[in-house]
């Protein structure tokens, strides 16, 4: 039975809305599940997708470990290798085991934090991954422009126009993931094959070079000694400068976020996936391996082939450093063919990002009642997020140096994160020897965060920007959408459902809503006496109590099993729900439904000052009872004559 007018929807609608089914607020009373169409592919193509944002960093990390460490930059890149390896692979391929359902180290954090307290540390932790996953979209597109505008061949009228170019360039990324995840793993499939290759190119002729040049080495081994004494000390410095190269650790959690993109095995059981969560370990371990071995052999190469004034600001080698080897060695066409494929897969180093915010933000934000239920929707994300991010990119002015310290600031807060949860997951299931473990990458992620932040604390207070404003945008969601039904779908047990259709052909349905105590029979009596005087209620017609249990508040739509409970000769229906007023405006529909009568409810007024009732329906899911459901039902059934009767007593 249809409870609203539905106003029919525009084309545009239509297609921004597509496989969206029909909205909550269209539904005839609870809630219905909808399972979202998932197009899922084989792990290296998902692999890509991430990899964009991962493989793309081969850009410039060289550059930056050779700025931060010097002669150093190959002790202090093995550094980068061993902790990513050790330290970051371990924590995710866990992550990936425990949170198969691409909620990340977030969902393990949910599940350890109930109530409002864990909904607040989530929505902390969301503000990180937007800040990390937005600048890089920004960063990466800014960067792209940059190659753009510096290339001698671009035309002059695009000179110092990077403003323009990136937000070209982030409308773009928009407008691929607008048209699907298909097309842009396409995209990305094909780029991050091309890039690889032509690094691997670089990488080979880098070594030959070196090889073909013995005294090139002897000449650096000689300035390590020099500069640094012995290797103690060199590992000494390696590790103090490793903050500073934490930008190559991007990528890990945008792998686990998108795990729902990977195929699994046709007999994966839904409640532990193992094809999915082997396919993600697969994607995990793969890309650290071949990052890992082209920052240890590009960190070699670039230090001992290109002279250190190359790497200082406005040297050839400033941010391009195997940009700088591909034109040096293998000539200005090679050079140029590597430049084309660097701006392309820097401007779909976004396209992790944005398929990491897609695949967050709906499993979070419209659960939680912290977004409008179109947030579940791929493409009106997308048109959020862009518009975010040419924001972003105007307050930035295109510049990616001052981008760089929030991009590694949520970097670093995820992993370290994620390595806390777990730990925290090791040590409540007794694995003592894990604790010892991920603890120590903990501590250690923990120390790169803090340096990070001390170093560069203009990244933290964008953070808190991000952090401030999903907070607040959450929140005012959630008091707009409080009166809604909020029921995924209402469940009637065995005997619930036999109580309820004997009642509906004996007569009127009569509900009388019950604050649960002790549930001794001289409880029902008194409320049912109370009742029946106050309210006129019949002797001889039967009523049926209702109890709503508020488990925990902080939740928002719940599938609720109504059960039915006997105490001496009085029939109880109990839910167990997260509001009060909610959880019985949806059963009184679900009833209406099931029966085709309108039931009638009988309240009492609650005590007490309305507006402080109003705020604690808001945040405990109880107080002003009476007139919140009368004004959920309202809402839901426009037409007075489908609307279930409410009734309070004086």
């Amino acid at each position: 039975m249809t409870t609203t007018d539905v106003r029919p929807r525009s084309r545009f609608a239509n297609w921004l809305l597509e496989d969206a089914g029909e909205e909550h607020s269209q539904l005839p009373g609870p809630m219905v599940k909808r399972t979202p169409k998932e197009h899922q592919h084989s792990w290296w193509k998902v692999m890509c997708l991430t990899g964009v944002d991962y493989f793309s960093t081969l850009g410039y990390q060289p550059g930056i470990a050779a700025l931060a460490a010097g002669v150093l930059s190959p002790l202090a890149t093995l550094v980068l290798v061993a902790l990513t390896l050790l330290g970051a692979l371990p924590v995710y391929r866990r992550v990936a085991k425990e949170s198969f359902n691409g909620g990340g180290s977030i969902a393990m954090f949910a599940s350890f934090l109930p109530n409002w307290w864990g909904k607040i540390f989530i929505l902390v932790l969301l503000g990180f991954a937007a800040t990390d996953f937005t600048i890089t979209m920004t960063l990466s597109a800014a960067d792209g422009a940059a190659h753009i505008v510096e290339n001698p061949y671009v035309p002059s009228f695009l000179h110092d126009q990077n403003m323009i170019i990136t937000l070209v360039l982030l409308a773009l990324l928009a407008a691929v993931f607008l048209k699907g995840f298909s097309e842009a793993i396409g995209i990305a499939t094909g780029l991050v094959g091309a890039y690889l290759a032509l690094n691997l190119v670089v990488a080979v002729v880098g070594i030959t070079k070196v090889a073909q040049s013995p005294h090139l080495v002897t000449d650096w081994t000689h300035l390590l000694t020099a500069k640094h004494g012995n290797i103690f000390a060199m590992i000494g410095v390696a590790l103090l400068v490793f903050p500073k190269l934490a930008l190559g650790l991007s990528g890990f959690e945008t792998g686990v976020a998108v795990m729902p993109q990977i195929k699994g095995n046709p007999a994966d059981d839904c409640d532990y996936p193992r094809g999915r969560i082997i396919g993600t370990r697969k994607l995990l371990t793969t890309a650290a391996l071949i990052m890992s071995g082209f920052l240890i052999i590009t960190s070699f190469i670039t230090t001992v082939l290109i002279p250190e004034q190359e790497f200082e600001e406005g040297g050839q080698a400033n941010g391009r450093a195997l940009a700088y080897l591909a034109h040096e060695y293998l000539g200005n066409v090679f050079g140029t063919i590597y430049d084309v494929s660097t701006i392309a897969i820097l401007w779909f180093a976004g396209a992790s990002a944005l398929a990491g915010l897609l695949n967050l933000v709906p499993r979070y934000l419209p659960r939680f009642g912290m977004a409008p239920e179109w947030a579940r929707q791929i493409r009106p994300l997308v048109l959020v997020f862009a518009l975010v991010s040419f924001g972003i990119t105007w307050y930035f002015n295109a510049s990616v140096d001052a981008q760089g310290a929030a991009y590694a600031t949520g970097v670093l807060v995820l992993i370290t994160s994620a390595a806390v949860a777990v730990t925290i997951s090791a040590w409540r299931k007794g694995q003592r020897s894990r604790v010892l473990g991920f603890g120590l990458v903990s501590v250690i992620f923990v120390y790169t965060t803090i340096d990070n932040i001390i170093e560069k604390p203009a990244g933290l207070h964008l953070a808190i920007l991000f952090v401030l404003a999903i907070v607040v945008v959450s929140f005012a969601s959630r008091i707009r959408r409080a009166f809604e039904l909020r029921a995924v779908e209402v469940i009637f047990d065995e005997k619930a459902a036999q109580l309820i259709d004997d009642l509906a052909a004996r007569g009127e349905i009569r509900i009388v809503t019950h604050d649960i105590d002790a549930r001794q029979p001289e409880e029902y009596a008194e409320k049912e006496a109370d009742q029946r005087r106050e309210s006129h209620i019949p002797a001889d017609e039967p009523i049926l109590f209702l109890e709503v249990i508020v488990r925990d508040p902080s939740e928002f739509s719940t599938i609720m099993h109504v059960t039915e409970v006997e105490v001496a000769d009085y029939h109880i229906l109990s839910v167990e729900a997260a509001a009060v007023p909610n959880s019985i405006a949806s059963i009184l529909i679900a009833i209406r439904d099931r029966t085709g009568q309108c039931p009638h409810v009988y309240f009492e007024w609650t005590e007490g000052n309305p507006l402080v009732n109003l705020a604690r329906f808001m945040f405990f899911g109880e107080g002003e009872v009476a007139p919140v459901t009368r004004e959920i039902l309202r809402r839901a059934i426009p037409r007075r004559s489908l609307r279930p009767h409410v009734h309070v007593d004086s």
